[in-house]
């Protein structure tokens, strides 16, 4: 054998290797392939400062696209505040004694329910991007929101304050939770 017909030998089962070993370099998952979405990641989830949601709406109308991710970003954020003031108000009902802890608590979601009902404090928009496809003749859009954690426990405490649904006594005991919800998201804003 020749070094020619070695070597063209060599590059053959070099080749063939390749091939072989190819389907290997993509295989595919299960689930089907990986989608990045805009605004995903840690920078647009939820931590000690901030609450933070994010949205997406599909429509031939850009405008009312805009719409459903506005909207689908804001129920993401209202049902995290509820949702950390449902263990906030549980918390407190583990470590009272106080024998109204269970109406101050019912009072205190019930505040939460009509603030959020009515307006998000310190509601800030952190990101929105837009698409058109040209195929469906559709837009998406992608919004991106956050609100401070402590701007929104001082305006629920503002709300406290001037709520006639309240008593005295559990407006004091709403005001102690609210407060100590603020002195840990001021914590956090230090950090």
């Amino acid at each position: 054998m020749t070094i020619s017909r070695i070597l063209s030998f060599a590059l053959v089962l070099t080749a063939l290797a390749g091939v072989v070993s190819l389907p290997a370099c993509k295989s595919k998952s299960p689930a089907g392939v990986k989608v990045k979405q805009p605004f995903s990641g840690s920078k647009y989830e939820s931590n000690n400062r901030f609450f933070r949601g994010t949205g997406m709406g599909t429509s031939v109308k850009q405008n009312i696209a805009r719409s459903k991710a506005d909207l689908e970003a804001k129920q993401q954020l209202a049902s995290q505040v509820n949702t950390n003031i449902k263990t906030v108000t549980d918390q407190y009902l583990g470590q009272t004694e106080n024998d109204r802890a269970a109406d101050v608590a019912e009072k205190f979601q019930s505040l939460v329910r009509e603030v959020m009902n009515t307006e998000m404090a310190d509601l800030r928009k952190i990101g929105e991007e837009t698409y058109f496809n040209d195929g469906t003749k559709e837009y998406t859009v992608y919004v991106a929101y956050e609100i401070k954690k402590n701007a929104m426990f001082r305006f629920m405490k503002k709300q406290a304050k001037v709520s006639d649904k309240i008593d005295d006594l559990t407006r004091q005991r709403i005001e102690e939770i609210l407060d100590e919800e603020i002195r840990k998201a001021d914590a956090a804003d230090h950090d």
